[in-house]
């Protein structure tokens, strides 16, 4: 099992023992993060569901995201990842919600924000954490890395 499925299963296990629910909503890893947690059997006790919001006008349209956030910001930033986060949590009724936005690769980037620039943001009981990275490697290699440590901040925040 991969690091990945081991936080995964994890996660469930905490969440379900605990009577919790878990939402997604990602760009950037398109679904990954949700592949990852609905892979491990009993997910769907915990398991919310998961929006993919690739381009500016699903933000907007499905999750309500501020089009003046993402012309200002952009929307990799952490004022987006507030917003999806924020949002989604509301949208799919979780008690944690966890938002990836970013840019993979190998196209897109720019000096004020490399490819591997990831914003993920974690909404829970405690409020909004948002964590900005610049993860290197291929476009694989950093939806991997976004979606590891989102999983193993969420399991942080479980104790």
């Amino acid at each position: 099992m991969t690091v990945n499925g081991q936080l995964a299963k994890q996660i469930v296990e905490l969440m379900s023992q605990r009577g919790l629910k878990l939402a997604a909503v990602e760009s950037c890893t398109g679904g990954q993060l949700a592949a990852y947690i609905t892979a491990v059997p009993g997910a769907s006790d915990i398991f919310c569901g998961g929006l993919i919001p690739y381009s500016n006008a699903a933000k907007a349209t499905l999750l309500g995201v501020d089009w003046n956030t993402m012309d200002k910001f952009g929307a990799v930033s952490e004022e987006c990842a507030r917003e999806l986060v924020t949002h989604g949590e509301i949208a799919l009724r979780a008690d944690y919600t966890i938002a990836i936005t970013g840019i993979a690769g190998p196209d897109g980037g720019t000096d004020e924000k490399p490819v591997g620039t990831v914003y993920i943001a974690w909404a829970g009981p405690d409020g909004v954490t948002v964590e900005h990275h610049v993860f290197e490697g291929d476009r694989a290699t950093i939806q991997h890395q976004a979606v590891l440590r989102s999983l193993s901040r969420l399991v942080e925040f479980l104790g």
